[in-house]
């Protein structure tokens, strides 16, 4: 059992940045970052693959955040840059344990989840 523990998030005025962290216990696949708003259901927001040769962005986030990944820390990271109000949401960590890059928007598709770390960005 993988355990994912995010961290980073916080208050951000808009057009600012936020750089979240997700460490995990031990390696792991591709791994995702997933949010979810007061009264919405949880979305894609990017992946990476294990190598972190590919990466996938939601078109709501494409050229402003981006996704990483320090395997020797088992470790993947999302920058935020260019924030806006409808960024606010609970971020979480998703990691796949078995070895595919296939439906990597997809939360069924994700093995363990962290607990998720919070992101508000003021107007």
């Amino acid at each position: 059992q993988v355990q994912l523990v995010e961290s980073g998030g916080g208050l951000v005025q808009a057009g600012g940045s936020l750089r979240l962290s997700c460490a995990a216990s031990g390696p792991t696949y591709a791994m995702g970052w997933f949010r979810q708003a007061p009264g919405k259901e949880r979305e894609f927001v990017a992946a990476i693959t294990l190598s972190g040769g590919s990466t996938y962005y939601a078109d709501s986030v494409k050229g402003r955040f981006t996704i990483s990944r320090d395997n020797a820390e088992n470790t993947v990271y999302l920058q935020m840059n260019s924030l806006r109000p409808e960024d606010t949401a609970v971020y979480y960590c998703a990691a796949r344990q078995y070895a595919s890059n296939e439906k990597l928007s997809e939360l069924p598709h994700y093995d363990y989840w962290g607990q998720g770390t919070q992101v508000t960005v003021s107007s």
